[in-house]
């Protein structure tokens, strides 16, 4: 079962933007989480180069993602997050992402935060 971290999980992306629906819908078919949590904060990076450039129209330039797979299992870190950059290359090259903050972990590592 996919859950974000805050417990709640929708059917639709509706109000996402397409950088967001990308990252949401190519972690989910490739890797199957158990737990993806997407959080834009491209806001924070409002003076950068990358949000003022014309071709990135909807402005998603920075996420923050956590993602919790048994498609980790025996992969060290490096390879985790190369797997979620080799999904993600036509967004890194023509879609306006700029940067990946990762936090990747198997079932068997992650530790939900204390509410």
């Amino acid at each position: 079962m996919l859950r974000t971290l805050r417990g709640i999980m929708t059917s639709s992306l509706d109000g996402a933007g397409p950088i967001y629906t990308a990252i949401h819908t190519k972690i989910t078919d490739k890797l199957q989480p158990t737990v993806l949590d997407i959080i834009d904060d491209s806001h924070l990076h409002a003076s950068h180069a990358a949000m003022r450039a014309e071709g990135n129209k909807h402005k998603e330039t920075h996420f923050r993602v956590t993602v919790v797979s048994d498609s980790f299992h025996g992969k060290p870190i490096v390879a985790r997050h190369r797997m979620i950059y080799d999904l993600l290359s036509d967004e890194f090259k023509v879609g306006g992402l700029h940067a990946l903050s990762l936090n990747t972990k198997t079932p068997s590592e992650f530790k939900p935060p204390s509410e």
